[in-house]
């Protein structure tokens, strides 16, 4: 019998791809133990000279790239299996679930967390591009606000409402999603879309780095605010509302 699709990968790629694996893993080794991450550590870990390390990683900033967009795609498992548990019909209860589980890994794995999204991007142009389209958890969280969308139509602006500049760069955005998924004459809701994860990453940055009362952080009061007050921007009618803010605090609580 004949088989198509992708031929399969030939012994020296596996051992490439078994390497790469190694790698991630010996860096978020790293990471999990308060370690320094560097080329030299790694290689170390792995019983390698930086030099044999070079062959697959040509930089520290490669290294970071590598290990931060593994550990971005590890993560969002975690935010999948979060909503999951809520109904596939209820993509608001799903979102709220999955933001909930972003804030849980990032305060539990501060270092990683850090190492994804306080990384610097790289200057060049198509470095940029790439990584700032390829975040899986952006891909992820954007689409279930697509379906938040469909489900409550909620109002976005249009972009010759918006600045000319702004709404230019809304035509080719920079944004971890489908441009399919985002229909023709409805780009205004990247510009939303982009103010829900300001949200989202400005809350968590804020007490992953501590940089609020710890008693704040402790309670998740600041985090059940700031989410809660995108309900209505989202559609979601008054009597509705109570219900999401209970599977926000309980959520939290878990």
């Amino acid at each position: 019998m004949t088989h198509t699709g992708t031929p399969p990968l030939t012994r020296r790629e596996r051992q490439r791809e078994a390497t790469y694996d190694e790698i991630v893993g010996s860096a978020r080794d790293l990471l999990r133990a308060g370690e320094d991450l560097s080329l030299r550590a790694v290689a170390s870990r792995m019983g390698m000279t930086a030099p044999a390390l070079y062959r697959y990683v040509a930089s520290y900033q490669e290294l970071v790239d590598l290990v931060a967009f593994e550990i971005d795609k590890a993560a969002t498992e975690e935010f999948r299996a979060a909503a999951a548990t809520q109904p596939d019909d209820d993509p608001l209860a799903q979102l709220i679930c999955a933001a909930v589980a972003f804030r849980r890994w990032a305060l539990r794995d501060r270092s990683e967390f850090s190492l994804v999204f306080a990384n610097p991007v790289a200057d060049t142009a198509c470095v940029r591009r790439e990584l700032l389209t390829a975040a899986t958890s952006g891909h992820y969280m954007n689409g279930l606000l697509v379906a938040v969308w469909e489900q409550y139509d909620f109002p976005h602006p249009d972009l010759d409402d918006l600045d000319p500049d702004l709404a230019e760069t809304l035509r080719e955005p920079l944004v971890p999603i489908d441009p399919d998924a985002v229909p023709d004459g409805h780009q205004g809701l990247l510009w939303v879309f982009q103010q829900a994860w300001a949200t989202l990453y400005g809350t968590v940055t804020l007490e992953v780095f501590g940089h609020l009362d710890p008693r704040i952080i402790e309670s998740g009061a600041l985090f059940e605010e700031m989410t809660a007050a995108w309900l209505p921007r989202l559609g979601v009618d008054e009597a509705d509302r109570q219900r999401y803010r209970s599977l926000l605090r309980s959520e939290i609580a878990r």
